[in-house]
């Protein structure tokens, strides 16, 4: 079976984090900490950071659990022994389980040192992952969060996370500009404020509201399409 663990945090990050920042103190202060389940191992944390791209997350939970009943522990050989047929059949379509069986061929060749990224900085992990088939920079910065747990990662590709910080601040549009001056405020703990603003978009705060759909409602605007795995 995968192993689970718990992303560790504690009072020196979330002592820093809300003297950097006295709206999400405001949040911090209101929410209960969190307790968020990290994979551990990578290679099967980089099988469910692929099951999880572009679907929801109760269909994401939904066909892991499938995998990891029926085939126990998600290892190179267990994922290489099957046909693409047989992956299809948890609810993955073909692509992605053409991106997993290439992800465990290239562990089992060598071809790829997935062990190797554990003392790789963050922008060396990144670069690295996204050689791999179907492996993008979101899907590479959220194994770095939910296996390796790295301090820093904050991911302008995921939007949730994006519409945590709207309801934050009372932004309608968060641009990459101002992103980035976010993510230096809350560095070098950036991971435990992204936890935070993906509580609020998913409304551990009761009467916060997403200023984008707000003004989207108003004018008559197309809202935003969150499809994809972006709830936290």
């Amino acid at each position: 079976m995968a192993d689970y663990n718990i992303f560790i945090y504690g009072e020196a990050e979330i002592s820093y984090l809300k003297k950097r920042d006295k709206r999400l103190a405001e949040v911090i202060d209101k929410v209960d900490p969190i307790e968020r389940k990290v994979i551990p191992d990578l290679f099967a944390a980089l099988i469910n950071s692929i099951v999880g791209q572009q679907i929801s997350t109760k269909a994401h939970k939904t066909i892991w659990e499938k995998m990891v009943t029926a085939l126990g522990e998600i290892t190179p050989h267990v994922i290489d022994s099957l046909s693409d047929e047989e992956l299809q059949r948890f609810g993955i379509t073909f692509k992605k389980a053409a991106y997993i069986k290439s992800a465990a061929q290239k562990v089992l060749s060598g071809e790829f040192e997935i062990e190797a990224l554990r003392t790789m900085p963050d922008e060396d992990v990144c670069t690295k992952l996204v050689e791999l088939d179907g492996i993008g920079v979101w899907t590479a910065e959220m194994l770095m969060l939910f296996s390796m747990q790295r301090r820093n990662i904050f991911s302008f590709g995921d939007l949730a996370l994006l519409r945590g910080m709207r309801m934050v601040y009372h932004h309608r549009v968060i641009n990459k500009q101002l992103f980035t001056r976010y993510k230096k405020r809350f560095s070098p703990y950036a991971s435990v404020a992204s936890l935070y603003f993906w509580a609020v978009a998913g409304g551990a705060i009761d009467g916060m509201k997403d200023y984008t759909s707000v003004s989207n409602k108003n004018n008559g605007n197309r809202r935003e399409n969150k499809s994809g795995k972006k709830s936290r």
